[in-house]
């Protein structure tokens, strides 16, 4: 199979925890759906194009931010003295939080649309971009250090495959656990389990003559993230054909 491999560099990026709003909490990588969007922004895709991904990369240290933020309800009247804010006879509060960041973000990643035919559509997207790209959020540059289209197919290891430099890291499917076990790290299968959102559609909660819509979701992948790991000799697993693993997800 073809994959369009891509090497990204971010400065300062947050990927937001959904739950997390006092501080906005960061993936330690890119979540599958942050980089399927991000994929389908640059490629002007106005539904969705089925595709795997694999994620893996690294990032220097962590630091926090300030920002601004507002709260608000409907039918709270203004209040001098608990709201800053008056808008239309409403009352809004301003106040601080903090977004924690990731500093100097390396990308590996690899994009396998489920239809082989999109490839080059992808892959040309991808090289000339019509917008400078960003994958987290809006302000969160990356820069393309390189696009390449390459093939890879599942093979076993000649030799084990040592994954601690730079405490590079990974989102490992759980079914490579489950069905051999073939991550392992320095004290047996160590790292932190995410279900990670894939795929969502947009569904109607009001009415006909009043929407709301709202995000479902209706798929989700449940991964290992984990640093410091070995894949073992003889291990069956996705290699592309420049010998980088393939994290199918």
């Amino acid at each position: 199979m073809k994959a369009i491999k891509l090497k990204v560099h971010q400065d300062m990026v947050n990927y937001r925890l959904p739950t997390s709003f006092q501080i906005k909490e960061s993936y330690p990588l890119p979540p599958l759906s942050t980089v399927i969007g991000m994929v389908h922004r640059l490629c002007n895709y106005q539904q969705y194009e089925p595709m795997d991904v694999s994620i893996q990369g690294s990032y220097f240290s962590k630091t926090n931010d300030f920002y601004t933020r507002y709260e608000f309800k409907n039918a709270n009247k203004f209040e001098k003295g608990r709201h800053q804010l008056e808008v239309n006879g409403f009352g809004i509060s301003r106040g601080i939080g903090y977004t924690e960041l990731l500093v100097d973000v390396d990308l590996l990643l690899h994009i396998v649309p489920k239809n082989q035919n999109k490839v080059e559509e992808i892959f040309q997207a991808l090289s000339y971009p019509f917008e400078f790209p960003s994958l987290g959020r809006r302000e969160d540059l990356a820069g393309f250090n390189s696009v390449k289209i390459v093939e890879f197919n599942r093979s076993e290891l000649e030799e084990d495959q040592s994954f601690r430099e730079g405490n590079w890291a990974a989102y490992i499917p759980v079914e490579w656990l489950d069905e051999d076990m073939s991550i392992k790290g320095s004290v047996g299968e160590t790292g932190t389990r995410f279900i990670l959102p894939k795929v969502y559609e947009i569904v109607n909660v009001g009415t006909k003559s009043r929407p709301k819509f709202r995000r479902n979701w209706t798929e989700r992948k449940e991964v290992l993230y984990t640093s410091g790991f070995n894949l073992f000799e003889e291990k069956s697993v996705y290699v592309d054909d420049e010998k980088d693993i393939v994290f199918l997800i």
